[in-house]
């Protein structure tokens, strides 16, 4: 059963309150796109310049292929709220299915992503020469604390949207909500990359730990303001990424995480 809604605050404005309850699911899914793009596009710029220029070696093929999957979800999740928001509810149904492909693949290819890029490093501080090599030692010191958003980001963003895909007939409103409080986390690799941003990296991850709730914000205010409650969607969020939070900042820049990860990681 979908959750039974306080009558809304601004009855008087009802007509633009379910405007805004159609079209905040696109701008969100905008946003997120948004925020990919201003993080992602600089950092590529510069690392593919790198590449040319020797200072790195070339990306893994899995790299290009993740970032194709996940700007695919993105684009597919566009779609979805742009469909709903037009009244076209069997095509959103239809395309829907297009995530019951996507998410595992996503999560398979991230799993392989990361210790590819961790052993591209680790074999090239083994036989560069010896500036370079120092230089590549401290890479793969940060690359262990990333590991951390990485593993908690790839566990993280299949359970939600398992939850959100098993509630899509029985709840559409903790539905729709789940699928972008899981996009969310994920969106941490981007808004890492976000140079203008305040950031208490590499010391500490506690801002980028912020900024994933801060990013879904505004459907969470707007819920709160339209509806006087919070729905359970977000308790059920919180709840799961609560714990994951904790311990990437327990574990953040430790000697036992360091010894950790090449051993998981590592050739």
């Amino acid at each position: 059963m979908a959750t039974n809604y306080a009558q809304p605050l601004y009855s008087p404005a009802r007509p633009l309150a379910l405007a805004i309850d159609r079209w905040i699911w696109v701008f969100m899914a905008a946003f997120f796109i948004a925020v990919t793009l201003t993080g992602f596009i600089p950092d590529a710029i510069m690392k593919v310049e790198m590449v040319r220029a020797g200072a790195r070696p070339p990306f893994p093929p899995v790299l290009h292929v993740h970032a194709v999957l996940m700007g695919a979800f993105l684009l597919v999740l566009l779609a979805q709220a742009w469909l709903m928001a037009t009244g076209r509810r069997d095509r959103h149904m239809l395309l829907g299915r297009a995530a019951f492909l996507l998410v595992p693949t996503i999560v398979v290819v991230g799993f392989i992503l990361v210790p590819a890029i961790y052993q591209q490093v680790w074999h090239g501080a083994q036989t560069a020469p010896p500036p370079v090599q120092e230089k590549l030692r401290q890479t793969l010191l940060f690359l262990d604390n990333i590991a951390l958003f990485q593993i908690s980001a790839g566990t993280l963003f299949p359970i939600c949207i398992w939850l959100a895909l098993r509630a899509r007939r029985t709840d559409p409103g903790f539905h729709k909500r789940m699928m972008f409080l899981a996009v969310a986390v994920p969106l941490s690799a981007g808004i890492d990359r976000i140079a203008w941003l305040p950031t208490t990296g590499p010391a500490s991850p506690l801002s980028t730990l912020l900024y994933v709730p801060l990013v879904v914000s505004p459907i969470f205010l707007w819920d709160v303001v339209r509806h006087r409650t919070v729905h359970r969607a977000y308790l059920v969020w919180l709840g799961l990424y609560l714990p994951f939070a904790i311990a990437v900042y327990l574990l953040w820049d430790t000697p036992g995480w360091h010894a950790l990860v090449p051993r998981m990681l590592g050739p």
